[in-house]
């Protein structure tokens, strides 16, 4: 495996970024969540990744390969080469450690990874972005009245009515 080769097929994964952490260090995220680091200069270790308690134990009596420095007690291992393993069984292990932070997502982060990606905000139509006064929003509370509150500064409006009802009640 290579950094181009891990670079494409941890991208491959629905909902994967990637972003240079600490320096120099390509880290890999699904939700905002680390399951793959790979080193992008001459290090002692060249990545590390995720894995479960089984594979974790197994893989660190092999050799070039080490509990990762600062994540082992995550059950994280580390390659100290590129070619420690081959591409075949690298991939799965990649792929597995993707699973394992993705599952520990919450069920809406998960949600959103699976679904296909949809604009951010609907489109409004004319008459919609001309009712009412021009930067509020209209809803009911709880317990059933109506207010007006500004879109932007919500907890403002929110404490000032809230202010208007305890002095009306005195």
């Amino acid at each position: 495996m290579t950094l181009p080769r891990l670079r494409k097929l941890c991208l491959s994964f629905p909902g994967a970024t990637e972003q240079i952490q600490w320096g120099a260090d390509l880290v890999f995220k699904v939700g905002g969540k680390m399951f793959c680091v790979a080193c992008t200069e001459v290090a002692p270790n060249v990545m590390s990744f995720k894995c479960d308690d089984e594979v974790f134990g197994e893989m660190c009596e092999r050799s070039g390969i080490i509990p990762a420095p600062y994540m082992a007690r995550a059950k994280w291992i580390a390659l100290e080469q590129w070619d420690t393993l081959s591409d075949s069984e690298l991939t799965p292990l990649v792929a597995e450690a993707y699973r394992l932070v993705k599952e520990k997502l919450p069920q809406k982060t998960q949600a959103s990874l699976a679904s296909p990606v949809t604009s951010a905000a609907p489109a409004r139509s004319a008459r919609a972005l001309t009712k009412g006064t021009k930067g509020t929003k209209a809803f009911k509370g709880s317990k059933g009245f109506s207010r007006t509150m500004k879109v932007l500064g919500r907890k403002t409006a929110a404490r000032k009515t809230t202010k208007r009802r305890k002095t009306a009640k005195r």
